[in-house]
């Protein structure tokens, strides 16, 4: 049976998109069929951080509005045949989304595809509201900072009221997914702890993402940051996709690293507190 998932924040820059790409490919890499669609109209992205910006003759936008059929619009993964991507328009308003049209396209996409990502645009506007309304599953994307974190909430709300499931009294299910996490600052108290956002926000955490560069090399180069199978951020969306499809696997890249001294003698910072 064919799932949609939104993938959503409200706020900017959180790694929604990235997170988006790199799920979607993770997906693809299991063997599932898979549609990852940009819903931010205006402000695409998802074809650079796929690297398909090239290979985009026609959108979304053309296919509500008649001018291109999906088979047209959908551009083919060169990395997995299991991969496909629906791109935005660069050039059109979020106006031209309706909801009508969006039905129709996800509906021809679940007759295909086992998944079907939805890359939502930050905010509560038009675009973001069609990216969730059909979904069965929503993947909140949230900075372990406390503006993001009341931005994250407000998102649940209207995935709890606004979306078809919550119309028909039914619910949808939710997952966290922190970006940008750095366990070495939040110790220092200089973000927030995991384990306190999960409980602020009340959704299962999905998986952790660690601060790392990989993540702005893969933006650059056109390839998810998941296909950088020896990086931590890499490491750490495998595990989240494949937590998504059940696997129970613990939290990574939650703790400290340890210097080559604290390794050495683990009781180093004990006894420096006690001197």
């Amino acid at each position: 049976m064919s799932k949609v998932i939104v993938i959503t924040s409200g706020k900017g820059g959180v790694g929604k998109t990235t997170s988006a790409a790199a799920i979607s490919a993770g997906l693809a890499l299991k063997g599932k069929n898979t549609c990852v669609i940009d819903f931010d109209v205006g402000l695409r992205n998802l074809d650079l951080v796929m690297g398909c910006e090239r290979r985009v003759i026609y959108d979304i936008i053309n296919v509500i509005q008649g001018d291109a059929n999906l088979n047209q619009a959908l551009i083919k993964d060169k990395r997995t045949d299991k991969l496909y991507i629906l791109p935005a328009s660069q050039t059109r308003d979020k106006d031209a989304l309706t909801l009508e049209g969006v039905q129709k396209i996800i509906e021809a996409l679940k007759e295909r595809f086992d998944f079907i990502i939805c890359d939502s645009p930050a905010g509560i506007e038009k675009g973001a509201q069609l990216a969730m309304h059909f979904a069965d599953e929503a993947i909140i994307v949230t900075n372990p900072e406390i503006s993001s974190i009341r931005d994250s909430d407000r998102m649940l709300g209207m995935i709890a009221s606004k979306t078809d499931k919550a119309i028909n009294n039914q619910s949808i299910t939710e997952h966290l997914l922190i970006t940008r996490y750095d366990a070495d600052r939040v110790e220092k108290g200089e973000m927030m702890k995991y384990t306190d956002i999960g409980e602020i926000l009340s959704v299962k955490i999905l998986g952790i993402i660690p601060e790392s560069p990989a993540v702005l090399d893969a933006s650059n180069t056109g390839s998810p940051v998941i296909f950088n199978t020896t990086s931590d951020a890499g490491t750490a969306y495998a595990d989240a996709v494949a937590r998504l499809l059940g696997s129970d696997i613990s939290l990574k890249f939650c703790q400290p690293k340890k210097s080559f001294i604290q390794r050495l003698n683990p009781f180093q910072k004990k006894e420096a507190a006690t001197t």
